[in-house]
């Protein structure tokens, strides 16, 4: 007789639906998994045996063998364990053997004592599973609030493998997970705007790319602050919508980067890896694909300190992710995607000494080595940054000045106010890849034709500068996404001139340094 439960698998950020058929007959005792199982699933087999020895359940002392199916799919991880130690029990009669497992999945790792331990990637499980129709979920209990978070399914967190016999058997019941979503930021120890002495243009600045979700390049010397104002960029970007909260956690929860207390990311990453990181790194990958740098930064920040000093090899795995916000990896076994909704900050000195162009200090770099220098970054990743800022030193009447600075909270205010009026306005827009805009940084041609129209005295502005910073036509466009921001945090319904010519100021540094 085949007994039935049911798991989840992972592929990418989804999940798919596995069914666990276990198969017992009357012959010598023997115990098999069969349906493509890693060696952490082939070891499921001697968990599943301690695990029912030492928690005096009884073990079927005939001949076992257990299928993951769809059986050409390969499966990887302990998330199975509960699911196959389900189907044994039932083929045993160690659970009521009445109870119907269709309309249910289990998701955990066993342990040899029969503690069910906690594992990576239940939230994407979790919508896989109600996906194909499953109602109630049985997870760790560890697990249960971040399960509990796709709503619309009943989640039970469960301690160990008696609680769950126990319930099925009706020895005890067991009580619901539910969860509740909050969009507030959680502002403890989050950097503020009010540190930053001075640097108002560049604050500026900073509230454009944030309201609009543009990329942005800091360029200036040591010491002037350029990494000090990327790290509280977070602290003036809009809150997470619920989707892009579970898009963001699913591709956390996978690589198991949430915090025991964390069941639902609401507060946008910031991801800065070292300029050693490879390439893979960057954009995820391995033999069994994983997100890599730029997924994890997804609906966030990705900060690149030092951008000259990366690998143009790993930068230029940007340039797509950049523009289609997502990146498909392909390996010989699977072929997966994973979002890459981020916004690029790029920080670096104007040359390798630091000091070029500097007031002060005099660059000890020859011309050919400044050039060299900023060569290293590629003219089709420049482009795709909308904003080009310079970051000068700070006088020190500008340090000893005692004046308060404007809080993140203000400019997140107004930040808000921006992003709200873009999201009304892109209400029901969707991008190529199917995704919705969020904000204008996302438009692409069309909607860039229909919401960014320019009056004859705008129109020539931008042919000047079209023509003297020798943009291309990605340029051309950002500038346009730019102008249509700065409009919106004016609470403008039209792109007037004065919005035109500070976009165009926020990408003059091409003919100077590049």
């Amino acid at each position: 007789m085949i007994n039935y439960a049911y798991s989840a698998g992972l592929l990418g950020i989804d999940g798919y639906l596995v069914t666990v058929e276990c198969h017992s007959t009357g012959k010598l005792s023997c115990f098999e998994i069969i349906g493509l199982p890693d060696n952490a699933i082939k070891e499921s087999k001697e968990r599943v045996k301690a695990c029912c020895i030492n928690s005096k359940l009884q073990f079927p002392d005939n001949e076992v063998i257990v299928n993951l199916a769809p059986a050409n799919m390969p499966k990887e991880g302990t998330s199975y364990d509960l699911a196959i130690l389900m189907s044994v029990l039932k083929s045993s009669k160690a659970i009521n053997r009445d109870t119907s497992l269709d309309d249910m999945c289990f998701l955990g790792e066993l342990s040899m004592s029969g503690d069910i331990r906690p594992i990576k990637g239940v939230l994407c499980m979790a919508s896989a599973a109600k996906k194909a129709g499953k109602t109630t979920l049985f997870v760790p209990a560890a697990n249960a609030k971040e399960a509990a978070v796709i709503g619309g399914v009943t989640v039970y967190g469960v301690d160990n493998v008696t609680q769950i016999v126990d319930f099925f058997n009706g020895v005890q019941t067991l009580t619901p997970v539910s969860y509740e979503f909050s969009d507030e930021i959680n502002e403890d120890n989050m950097p503020d705007f009010c540190d930053v002495k001075g640097q108002k243009h560049v604050k500026r600045a900073m509230e454009i790319a944030a309201a609009g979700g543009h990329n942005v390049l800091l360029i200036g010397p040591p010491g002037s602050g350029k990494s000090m104002i990327a790290k509280r960029i977070p602290s003036i970007l809009p809150k997470m919508t619920f989707d892009e909260a579970i898009e963001t956690t699913k591709v956390h929860s996978i690589m198991g980067n949430l915090a025991d207390d964390v069941s639902l990311v609401t507060n946008r990453p910031f991801r800065s890896p070292h300029h050693t990181a490879s390439a893979t790194a960057m954009a995820g990958g391995g033999k069994i694909p994983v997100p890599g740098e730029a997924s994890m930064a997804n609906n966030g920040v990705l900060f690149l300190d030092e951008l000259p000093e990366f690998p143009r090899n790993v930068t230029e795995v940007l340039r797509q992710p950049l523009e289609d916000g997502a990146i498909t990896v392909t390996r010989t076994a699977c072929r997966v995607t994973y979002p890459t909704s981020f916004m690029l900050v790029c920080a670096m000195n104007p040359c390798k000494c630091g000091y070029y162009g500097h007031p002060t200090k005099e660059c000890t770099c020859k011309p050919n080595d400044i050039k060299k220098y900023v060569s290293k970054i590629s003219g089709p990743l420049l482009d795709r940054i909308d904003i080009q800022i310079e970051v000068p030193s700070l006088e020190y009447s500008d340090l000893a000045k005692k004046s308060n600075e404007e809080s993140s909270k203000d400019i997140r205010q107004r930040v808000n106010k921006a992003r709200e009026k873009m999201q009304k306005r892109f209400s029901g827009e969707v991008r190529e890849n199917g995704k919705a805009i969020s904000c204008n940084a996302q438009m692409e041609a069309k909607h860039i034709r229909k919401y960014c129209e320019l009056s004859e005295q705008c129109s020539k502005i931008l042919e000047s500068a079209f023509k003297a910073l020798g943009l291309s036509a990605r340029g051309h466009d950002r500038i346009l996404r730019l102008a249509r921001t700065i409009a919106d945090l004016d609470n403008s319904e039209s792109i007037e001139p004065n919005h035109i010519l500070e976009a165009i100021q926020l990408r003059t540094l091409d003919k100077k340094y590049f």
